[in-house]
């Protein structure tokens, strides 16, 4: 990768500097923990990740993490997997979420929005009512600390309530979108033998409305732990026999009662695309959750109490919680529960402007289809309050970066960030204080070693390598469920390289300590040596207007050979002709490299995605070299099982 130092894209202005938080919790750690005064962020990031123990120590201190009983010290055990954060403390999750309705009552909390686009706000005070009546019902129905309570809910007011009202209690939340299907649901559920369930009778997505009942009925009929199932009529129906009906639990005026648990005591359970066997079901701390939350929202993107944090997301995502977690800011948080491009691809920003949103998340795919559709978004709406435009889920292409500059302010700081569910937050993102350049992520983040490394473990500079944390995260998860030696865990991140966490990423790490994400490194494309991410693959190619979408995989081959055929679907009315498989090939090799350039296009009926709206490639590349698709993939996690059939057929025929 080149060296050279390109034009930075924006640059935050002096004053936008001098009033980050980021700026004033330097001073502060520089006053009271001995962190660098001078440097800037380059300086304040490199004591983050040597003085571990004293930057978190730091955190919990300038965020007033509030401890029911002390901490004997900040890091009992480093090593990964394993490592012991803030061993003997209690505190609870939900206490801090609720922290602002002291000072905020009648201000609101959360902003929902359904597809009228119209906002009804929830309070602090009504939030912390209604959280508390619930916790003390889910205590009056038996549930203790460490019982699972499920939610098959969309992102509703109801949804964070349920999970605040869980964590109160000290009980483990784990949540379903209601698009997923029973099926999805049970290979998620079934592992973690939930005792109590919020379900929905539908919910409304692309002007119509889904009936989710009879989905409902069978996952009662298939989690024999239930001791109780709670009806949302969010459609209107009646509770069937024998649910409970949420706005009976939810009426009483009580306070909450908030159960100190250790610091490492399970908040919730996320879980992994499970692309192949059961999803793994990651468990995080309500501690760790905690501490890494309120430095990557309250430092990284510079949320306080007058922000309004708007991302798009469903509650099968992790960004859902992590969108939750504005709460811990004392900022107002935007739940949008309905089909992102309704009634047409821009919907999203005019939600942003109706709901005052300062920092608005959406998906790198959201940004690239506006960019498709020629959406003009500050033409055709107020985004004057819109400081920050975030993208996750995979990497932003430079095109997008150009086109959020051009089409929605030139003085806007774009954070494209990644991370993932296996820790709920991000390795590398959003820095108030920095630059932006683009194609690239600004920094590694806070306490965060982030580096790229060769195949032999050498750390590398300005080179594609695997993204590896050398040290430990506190959101790292404590264990997967239903995994008791541990091994399922520890073969998932550090198998590579023993005590580093090994993402499966392949990224650079640029000499201005910025960083490029280029796709997952088990499914890179390796031509001759030359390694290459599928997502730069993506990005050249879908520029083009008659491809929708696209796909490419590099299959290994008995003999010793190597196949990379790149599948298209194309866009209405497209053809793939002659004329349209010379540009192709023409752009990669022009625009990336002529030994990337597919020894095959093939037009398919659509490609296959995770329920989380990634691409399958690994299974897909499974299924290309033979395996049988109940082997290559867990058909619950894909939104088209029939997809995959035409990549199996593919194969057969390809003998």
């Amino acid at each position: 990768m080149s060296t050279v130092n390109p034009s930075p894209l924006w640059q935050p202005t002096p004053e936008r500097i001098a009033h980050a938080r980021i700026t004033k919790f330097q001073a502060w750690a520089a006053e009271h923990h001995g962190a660098p005064a001078h440097g800037g962020y380059a300086a304040l990031h490199r004591w983050s990740v040597d003085e571990l123990d004293t930057f978190w120590k730091a955190v919990t201190e300038w965020f007033d993490v509030r401890f029911s009983t002390p901490y004997a010290r900040v890091l009992g055990d480093r090593s990964m997997p394993g490592a012991e954060w803030f061993p003997g403390a209690t505190l609870n999750y939900a206490e801090h979420a609720l922290r602002a309705a002291g000072t905020r009552a009648d201000e609101p909390a959360l902003l929902y929005v359904d597809e009228t686009h119209e906002p009804t706000p929830v309070s602090w005070s009504e939030l912390r009512r209604q959280v508390g009546s619930l916790a003390a019902e889910l205590r009056a129905l038996g549930v203790r600390p460490g019982d699972r309570v499920g939610g098959y809910l969309p992102n509703v007011p109801q949804a964070v309530i349920a999970l605040l009202a869980t964590a109160a209690v000290g009980a483990v939340w784990t949540s379903c979108a209601p698009d997923f299907g029973a099926r999805s649901v049970l290979d998620r559920f079934q592992q973690v033998e939930p005792v109590v369930l919020f379900t929905v009778d539908g919910y409304r997505y692309g002007g119509k409305e889904h009936d989710r009942r009879d989905v409902v009925a069978q996952l009662r009929g298939e989690l024999p732990t239930l001791r109780a199932v709670v009806h949302i009529p969010l459609l209107g129906t009646e509770a069937p026999e024998g649910a409970l009906d949420w706005s009976t639990l939810t009426s009483a005026d009580v306070d909450p009662v908030f159960e100190p648990v250790p610091f490492d005591h399970p908040l919730w359970v996320l879980y992994s695309s499970g692309t192949t066997g059961l999803p793994k079901a990651i468990v995080q701390s309500q501690g760790g959750i905690l501490v890494e939350h309120l430095k990557q929202l309250g430092l990284h993107c510079d949320l306080g109490t007058e922000d309004r944090f708007f991302w798009y997301t469903s509650t099968g995502w992790m960004m859902w919680n992590f969108l939750v977690s504005g709460l811990l800011t004392g900022t107002t948080i935007v739940l949008y529960d309905g089909s992102p491009g309704h009634p047409d691809t821009g919907a999203q920003w005019r939600i942003a402007e109706r709901t005052g949103a300062t920092l608005f998340g959406t998906s790198a795919a959201y940004v690239m289809a506006c960019r498709k559709a020629d959406v003009h978004p500050s033409r055709d709406a107020d985004l004057t309050r819109v400081r920050c435009v975030a993208t996750t889920g995979s990497p932003l292409p430079p095109d997008g970066f150009r086109w959020l500059h051009d089409e929605v302010s030139e003085d806007l700081w774009i954070a494209s960030v990644s991370g993932g569910t296996d820790v709920c937050s991000c390795f590398a993102g959003a820095v108030p204080t920095l630059p932006v350049y683009i194609g690239e992520l600004q920094a590694a983040g806070l306490g965060t070693d982030l580096q790229s490394w060769d195949a032999s473990g050498r750390p590398v500079i300005d080179e594609v390598g695997e993204l590896v944390v050398t040290n430990p995260m506190p959101s790292m998860p404590v264990r997967f469920w239903n995994d008791p030696d541990g091994s399922r865990y520890h073969d998932s991140y550090f198998d590579t390289y023993p005590g580093v966490w090994r993402h499966g990423d392949w990224i650079t790490v640029t000499s201005r300590d910025s960083v490029v994400i280029h796709g997952r490194s088990d499914s890179t494309l390796n031509r001759q040596g030359v390694r290459m991410g599928s997502a730069d693959i993506y990005e050249a190619v879908e520029r083009l207007p008659e491809i929708k979408e696209s796909l490419v995989i590099g299959v290994e081959q008995p003999d010793g050979g190597y196949w990379m055929p790149l599948f298209v679907h194309l866009a209405p009315g497209a053809e793939l002709d002659e004329a349209l498989l010379d540009r192709i090939k023409r752009t990669i090799r022009e625009q990336l490299s002529p030994r990337h350039i597919p020894d095959e296009v093939i037009e398919v009926p659509g490609v296959p995605h995770t329920l989380t709206g990634k691409r399958i490639e690994v299974p897909v590349k499974r299924l290309l070299q033979g395996t049988p698709l109940d082997k290559a993939v867990n058909a619950g996690s894909v939104d088209d099982v029939e997809l995959l059939k035409f990549y199996e057929r593919l194969a057969r025929e390809r003998g």
